[in-house]
Parts: structure tokens; sequence; C-alpha cells
């Protein structure tokens, strides 16, 4: 499998489309089809951009060996996370949800644990 094969593997188990998953890296659709299709070789920078943007694994990317994508620990998922949210307008789903997430005391994070607990008891 091509380097550009493996771009194309990325997006598809990223569900995004040529325009999504170029977005996030500063490029058209153009540039990632003509990468997918072996038009283009994928240059060190779009590389490196795809690795941190999509926590994919750089070994895997350049050579296909080893897992397509990097296991994150639960801060850096968080981390991830916050970082894309940042970058959301203030008044998103999302950035509105966290905020109110934020103001909350300790009464009421010990309520939303138990909360989260009973939705996901089984019986």
């Amino acid at each position: 499998m091509t380097q550009g094969e493996r771009v194309r593997e990325i997006r598809k188990s990223l569900n995004l489309t040529l325009e999504k998953f170029g977005e996030k890296l500063g490029v058209g659709k153009t540039a990632i089809s003509n990468i997918e299709v072996g038009n283009r070789n994928l240059t060190d920078q779009m590389l490196r951009s795809i690795c941190r943007e999509y926590s994919v694994s750089e070994e895997w990317l350049k050579n296909g060996t080893g897992e397509m994508f990097v296991s994150l620990t639960r801060r850096e998922k968080i981390a991830s996370f916050l970082g894309e949210l940042m970058k959301e307008e203030d008044e998103s789903y999302r950035v509105r949800f966290v905020e109110a997430l934020a103001d909350l005391d300790v009464e009421q994070w010990e309520m939303l644990e138990k909360l989260a607990i009973s939705f996901t008891k089984k019986d």
C-alpha cells in the first residue's frame, strides 16, 4: 500500500470527506485527492501535519508498519479535545456545554457522577 493509499485509509476510517480532511490540514480537497491517487507525493510537512492533527502513527503512515493510530492517554485525549474546542465559536454547543461543566461546584460534580453511574448500570 502506498502512502497515498494510507492517507485515503485514514480519511475513510475517520469518515471524513476530502474537504473536511484537508480543512484541518490547511489544504483543499484537490491537494488531498492528488496525494491519495498518487499524483503528488506526501511531503514531510504534510505527513507530520496528518500525524499531529489525526493522531496517526508516523511509522504507519511512512512505512505501513504498526498501528494506524497512536494510543493516547486519557490526559492527552482531553488536551486534544480542549485544543479543538478552543478553535470553535463561543456559541457552539460544545463550548457552552464545557463552560457549564466548568461552573459546577463539588456537590454538583458528585451529583453528576451519581447520575452517570446510574446510566451505565446494567440490570
